[in-house]
């Protein structure tokens, strides 16, 4: 094994820790298009949101209210939105998303446009504005607010009317975009009812939306900002895309396969988010209880470890507090990922590469860059090569079962396919295999032992750039759970191929070599 070494290190051209920077810095490689916005890459950086939804339904223990339930439903004993604050700061939450109003059309603000609201309850004697007290509390803890306006409102006598309901959407949208400070998220959908025809006028919204926030990225199923995963279990596709068609769908009108992988063609950048709720309801409901903890953390693989971001329904109760057996067990899932993620035996490793670009002695897109925290530094490879391997020498034998790869999206999403190898008796096994990584991939795998690992590129769509390798223990997850982290047959070959044949030069894949 000794013997073996200096003949793997030689192999890759290492690119030692200490060499001498160049005299004149090589600028970074042209992104590959598309890319995502300002507002776009604050929301990916977020990871998770907290998900409230609140209201009538919290109290006449409904999913989908009529919106004929009376306003004196809605008593609150002791709401606290500070309290939700806390907890989703706590729980490394970087937003909340409030149901500001659901399908019933009841207004948790006093919105001048309607007496369906908190203005005709007599929690605080009608004085109240669910949405004010979320929007102090969210700055507070530095938590950016993102707000749910139903497009359906069973409760509005001119629902129906095309031209006014629009106008009164748009004016009830105005209201909570130009009252509440910065709104870093507007969530929506396509729903509405069967007895009365609406059409719902998508590109005036999202203009008047973007004109009041500028930092907003908005929600659909069809994006323009952000896209739904395609389903409510908060699991997206293996392989996902952050590039996306616009033009190939329309809000209500989706495919789960194309909403759950993306588009490795797509010309916008439209990345994936992924809900679910805590409890089997999306409102509060006293007969329910909370998923464990271990199932909240297989989400957290199959939504943020794959390029997306998770938003968590935590329905507060008829008290108005987050009840005592949802915050607990969002403590242990804030226990269990520190646990797992506070060590990472690849910190201190040697890195190697077979290429850098500028020079062997470059600095600026070392190997090692990949053990910095973040998407903003990077290795990059020199251009033009068709082999991308990285090594990793851990200095010691070390027990793992978790890799975590990130991609810097800013420069677009890249790689198609990859693996990871380690050394057993002089040879390479490979031991996870992967396809798309993006803002983040988390990959679970069957314990293993290794000093030395060896990262592959296989193919990608252009030079692959690689912002952090990390290897983990999670002695938490069961055996079984391993079963949907493995990569599975490929169903787009043909997509696959023509991205290789389109790029031929540049993303020859290790084994064809």
């Amino acid at each position: 094994m000794a013997a073996l070494v200096p003949l793997l290190l030689a192999h890759l051209l290492l690119c030692v820790h200490g060499a001498t920077v160049t005299s004149v810095a090589t600028p970074p490689p042209l992104p590959v298009l598309p890319v995502p916005s300002y507002a776009q890459l604050r929301w990916q950086l977020s990871e998770m949101a907290l998900f409230l939804h609140f209201g009538p339904n919290t109290f006449t223990d409904s999913e989908w209210g009529t919106g004929h339930a009376d306003p004196s439903v809605f008593a609150p004993s002791a709401l606290d939105a500070g309290q939700w604050a806390r907890i989703a700061a706590q729980g490394g939450f970087g937003r909340v998303v409030l149901t500001a109003k659901h399908h019933d059309g009841f207004c948790l603000w006093p919105s001048a446009l309607t007496e369906y609201s908190v203005a005709a309850s007599p929690w605080q004697g009608g004085a109240g504005d669910v949405v004010a007290e979320l929007a102090a509390a969210a700055r507070a803890e530095g938590l950016g607010l993102g707000l749910y306006l139903s497009p359906w409102d069973r409760h509005e006598p001119v629902y129906g009317d095309t031209i006014a309901y629009n106008e009164h959407y748009l004016g009830q949208m105005t209201e909570l975009l130009t009252r509440y400070g910065d709104v870093e998220e507007v969530w929506l959908d396509g729903a509405k009812g069967d007895a009365k025809k609406m059409d719902y006028m998508f590109d005036a919204w999202f203009s008047l939306i973007h004109q009041l926030q500028e930092r907003v990225v908005i929600f659909s199923d069809a994006g323009p900002d952000t896209r739904w995963v395609g389903d409510e279990a908060g699991v997206a596709g293996y392989t996902c895309w952050s590039p996306f068609n616009k033009s190939s769908v329309t809000i209500g009108h989706t495919t789960a396969e194309y909403s759950s992988s993306g588009d490795p063609f797509g010309q916008d950048w439209v990345p994936a988010e992924c809900d679910v709720s805590i409890r089997p309801g999306w409102f509060w409901h006293a007969s329910e209880k909370p998923k464990n903890v271990t199932t909240l953390l297989d989400i957290y693989y199959k939504s943020v470890g794959r390029n997306c971001l998770l938003i968590l329904n935590v329905p507060p109760n008829s008290s108005g507090l987050i009840a005592d057996e949802d915050i607990q067990v969002l403590q242990e899932f804030t226990e269990i990922r520190r646990a797992i993620f506070s060590q990472n035996f690849a910190a201190n490793a040697t890195v190697t590469a077979n290429s850098v670009r500028g020079e062997q002695d470059n600095l600026q897109f070392a190997p090692s860059k990949v053990l910095e925290d973040g998407i903003y530094s990077y290795w990059a490879p020199q251009e033009g090569q068709t082999c991308w391997e990285m090594l990793f020498d851990l200095g010691q034998s070390t027990s793992f079962n978790l890799l975590q790869l990130q991609e810097p999206i800013q420069l677009g999403q890249r790689v198609i396919e990859f693996h990871v190898a380690i050394l057993v008796d002089e040879l390479w096994q490979t031991i996870v295999e992967g396809t798309t990584i993006g803002y983040k991939r988390l990959l679970l795998f069957p314990v293993t032992e290794s000093r030395y690992l060896k990262l592959t590129i296989d193919s990608a769509r252009a030079d692959p750039l690689i912002s952090f390798f990390g290897v983990f223990m999670d002695p938490f997850s069961s055996i079984h759970s391993l079963q949907n982290h493995v990569k599975p047959p490929r169903t787009n070959s043909n997509e696959v191929t023509m991205l290789r044949m389109a790029h031929a030069s540049v993303n020859k894949s290790i084994d064809a070599m």
